[in-house]
């Protein structure tokens, strides 16, 4: 379609680098491929990180892996930022100047 679209991510890896490898690999992919990426961006983020978690717990447990990761993702889709993230990982926007709080992160004290 005529629509710009643009992918980042960050993965810090925990416990070894097989989980935030294996995401920085696959998680892009998944997006790109799900049916919803072009009318629920949001929707195709959660589903993707799901899926690539689920794909990896499948791996760990074949291999014998015990790393983890947290990630952070931003998809833009023409005028709009869409964000995604799991653990503690962060994201933040400036605007003129002026921190801009997008999320609450997660913390082990956080219910």
């Amino acid at each position: 379609d005529d629509v710009d679209r643009a992918y980042f991510a960050v993965f810090d890896g925990h416990g070894g680098v097989d989980a935030a490898n294996y995401s920085a690999t696959h998680l892009h992919v998944n997006v790109g491929l799900h049916e919803e990426i072009v009318k629920n961006p949001a929707e195709a983020l959660k589903c993707s990180f799901q899926k690539t978690d689920e794909m990896f717990l499948f791996k760990a447990k074949r291999e014998k892996l015990r790393s983890g990761t947290t990630g952070v993702s931003a998809l833009i889709v023409g005028n709009k930022l869409h964000i995604a993230w799991l653990g503690d990982s962060q994201v933040m926007l400036v605007q003129q100047g002026e921190a801009v709080t997008l999320m609450e992160p997660h913390k082990p004290e956080r219910e």
